[in-house]
């Protein structure tokens, strides 16, 4: 059964997206407060977003209006399910130039591997360790 929060969320997403049947919104309540997971088709996820975050940051907004309502604190975490982060198996779709949800993109790899410049800075540094001081 869900509660009046998860229809919420799920009323006004699947009003947006083109697969309404694809939108799961999920409920945990943790020290923090109400996370509400919402995962819709990849192909919706830009429609969800919106331009520089600008749709999901207004039924933030509407999720903490209810909150007072409620008297609870509402956390909504939107995934990317569209294959980038491996959450599903075989859908086909283009990364975005939208919000990162939930991806780490961080390396331990030099930014800079086919530089001249990080090139020099290496040599410069191997030499320098090379010495006897």
């Amino acid at each position: 059964m869900s509660t009046i929060d998860q229809q919420f969320v799920e009323y006004v997403v699947k009003s947006l997206v083109e697969n309404p049947d694809d939108v799961v919104v999920e409920r945990i309540i943790d020290e923090k407060g109400v996370l509400l997971t919402l995962t819709v088709n990849p192909e919706d996820l830009g429609r969800v977003i919106g331009k520089r975050g600008g749709t999901a940051q207004s039924l933030r907004t509407l999720l903490r209006a209810l909150g007072t309502k409620n008297d609870a604190r509402y956390n909504l975490k939107i995934v990317n399910n569209d294959g980038y982060t491996g959450a599903r198996e075989g859908s086909e779709s283009s990364q975005r130039d939208s919000e990162d949800v939930s991806v780490d993109n961080s390396t331990d790899e030099p930014v800079d591997r086919g530089s001249s410049y990080a090139e020099n800075a290496r040599k410069e540094l191997a030499e320098l360790d090379d010495l006897d001081i």
